[in-house]
């Protein structure tokens, strides 16, 4: 009866959300930056269709409140259709359902669905007739409950992703399963303060099925919830399985998802006020080249710090003559300076240029040219 709509199919290190693929802990990382302005206008359609739903549930007369709360549903649909992770969903199949469902015959099909099904007097064959009274149930449920399933999402998990953002030293799924180790120790345990992290808001089964875009079939653990914050807290989790964790961009400050143990700093998003439209990480790189240039690790760096202790090597063994050794390590430098200033050349003939051979080679020329001039 629609599960679609909360079900996950995990495989390795993907998630698939309504027949579309992506890096598993993207729908996570996405729920954290819905602002709260947007939370606010969800609820305000929330407690519209909340009212529906008690009435529902309590077997009421719901038939005046329908055109308020199918505007409701349209609208908070709408909604979701501009804020991801929400806007990955099928929104066209969602509003013809909501469109069709939401009906007062419907109501009154779903409160005789529920009083045969607690009396145990609803035969097998009947179940599918009452189809679209059930989906109105769970329409209504979901929604209803949405603002404050993702108020509570984020209230419990960022702090938690605030923690993983600051665990530079190791990216990785080793160094994130340390990182939640500390967060949450092995005494922890699931009490009504933190119902949150609770499991048995979900069901589990594994079914062999075909990727979107694939033709051979996969083994995946699909889970069904009941609520966006058990699914938005256990795609996270997953993530972290594989080393995928949520980054704050450091030009927008929006969560983004890294899947590598790199230390990026910036999204790939539109950086906001940027008159040439530019990314954060266009802009990143050109203010952090600065920094990058002077940082130990940086690549260009490395490269002329290596090639520097083989020629220091090379004399102290005696295998190289100390003033070709002095030519050399004036030729590296001006390479890694050039490098750093000079994109197009840093990935290109920079490395090959800094050879030990290449440079020997370089080097010996020069003393000979320098040498003829001289003569």
């Amino acid at each position: 009866m629609n599960q679609e709509l909360m079900t996950l199919d995990f495989w390795q290190d993907t998630v698939i959300y309504e027949g579309k693929t992506f890096p598993v802990g993207t729908l996570a990382c996405d729920a954290l930056n819905v602002p709260a302005d947007t939370i606010t206008k969800m609820n305000e359609q929330c407690e519209k269709i909340n009212l529906l739903l008690g009435m529902l549930n309590a077997g009421q007369d719901t038939s005046a409140l329908f055109p308020m709360a199918k505007e409701a549903a349209l609208t908070m649909l709408e909604i979701l259709s501009k804020t991801p992770p929400f806007s990955y969903m099928d929104i066209p199949k969602h509003r013809e359902r909501i469109e069709r469902v939401f009906t007062a015959d419907n109501a009154l099909k779903y409160v005789e669905f529920a009083i045969k099904a607690v009396t145990n007097s609803l035969p097998f064959e009947e179940v599918p007739k009452y189809a679209d009274a059930v989906m109105l149930q769970r329409y209504t449920a979901v929604c209803g409950h949405l603002a404050y399933s993702l108020e509570e999402y984020q209230k419990a998990m960022l702090d938690f992703a605030e923690q993983s953002d600051g665990n530079e030293a190791d990216r990785t799924a080793e160094g994130f399963a340390k990182m939640f180790g500390t967060y949450f120790p092995p005494e922890f345990s699931i009490t009504e303060g933190n119902a949150w992290m609770s499991t048995l808001n979900n069901s589990v089964q594994y079914i062999s099925v075909i990727r979107p875009g694939e033709k051979v079939a996969k083994l995946v653990k699909r889970m069904h919830y009941v609520s966006f914050v058990g699914m938005f807290r256990s795609d996270l989790f997953e993530g972290l399985c594989v080393g995928h964790a949520p980054k704050k961009c450091k030009i927008c400050g929006k969560w983004f998802l890294t899947t590598n143990a790199r230390h990026t700093k910036y999204c790939g998003g539109y950086a906001p006020g940027d008159k040439l439209h530019r990314t954060c990480r266009q802009i990143g790189n050109l203010k952090g080249r600065e920094q990058r240039e002077l940082a130990d690790d940086h690549p260009i760096i490395q490269i002329y710090e290596k090639r520097l202790n083989t020629i220091n090597r090379y004399v102290k063994r005696g295998t190289l003559d100390a003033d070709l050794a002095e030519v050399m390590k004036k030729l590296a430098k001006d390479k890694e300076l050039r490098a750093k200033s000079d994109v197009a050349y840093a990935k290109g003939a920079y490395e090959k240029e800094m050879d030990q051979a290449a440079l020997k080679k370089e080097a010996s020329a020069k003393i000979y040219k320098e040498r003829d001039k001289h003569e």
